[in-house]
């Protein structure tokens, strides 16, 4: 079982919460874990839709860029932990909600791009700082939920966006108070749950099937760029920078 996060089955739903503190970056094995949580969920047959939500100061920070910088080889894993659970979310046999508050960084963005259906809290925030990492990855699954010019300024500036401000690009089903947010997607989800189990899983799979283009193939042409950019000194100094709390220097 993972200590990363907690999974009950309730009338249908699978409530799956992310709970590593103090920022729910997950290091390289609980990547994997939270890959074969969800694709096991979507396998029970007791399971109708899954509510992806968090505790804590924010969604999800992505990656421990900590591990990465004491265990630089791990770059491999961190990527292939990336790539299963956004697949697992985006392939899951049934629908996948994902229930936002606070941060939502890297990972976060995968997670949420891979989802079906997206609700923020009023304190949520959207960015994808990959070039200030060392890194690449994630446009991919950004350019779900924001346009493509949109996607470009995010990840060249790594500025981030406001649910408020996300808002104009309609991916957000509601938006409300962090106290509600829970509530109001698992109200989504009850009545996703109370469907034909049979029919729903059969939508899901026709409507990935219709979508322009390949998620998965997109993300890793993207993930390649990641091992690149590994190999320049300005990545390393990045992740130390980070470790450090200053600015990094080129």
């Amino acid at each position: 079982m993972s200590t990363a996060y907690t999974t009950q089955i309730d009338n249908g739903i699978a409530e799956v919460v992310i709970d590593k503190r103090p920022v729910n970056a997950l290091d390289s094995r609980e990547w994997f874990e939270l890959a074969e949580g969800v694709e096991a969920l979507g396998r029970n047959p007791e399971v109708r839709v899954i509510v992806i939500r968090a505790e804590g100061r924010g969604f999800c920070a992505g990656v421990d860029i900590k591990e990465l910088d004491q265990h630089p080889e791990r770059i491999v894993a961190v990527n292939g932990g990336n790539y299963a659970t956004f697949k697992a979310v985006h392939r899951c046999e049934v629908p996948v909600i994902v229930a936002v508050h606070g941060f939502v960084l890297g990972g976060g963005i995968g997670i949420t791009g891979a989802a079906d259906i997206v609700f923020a809290s009023e304190c949520a925030t959207f960015a994808l700082p990959e070039v200030d990492r060392g890194a690449m990855g994630g446009g991919a699954h950004l350019q779900r939920l924001f346009p493509v010019q949109k996607v470009r300024q995010m990840f060249f500036t790594g500025e981030t966006v406001t649910a408020q401000e996300a808002d104009r690009y309609n991916f957000i089903e509601a938006i409300v108070p962090k106290a509600q947010l829970r509530e109001t997607a698992l109200a989504t989800a009850a009545k996703i749950a109370a469907k034909s189990p049979a029919m729903i899983r059969i939508a899901k799979e026709a409507l990935n099937g219709i979508e322009d283009g390949n998620l998965e193939d997109k993300y890793r042409w993207e993930q390649g760029f990641t091992l690149q950019a590994y190999t320049s000194p300005d990545s390393a100094e990045t992740r130390r920078a980070f470790v450090e709390k200053r600015d990094a220097s080129f």
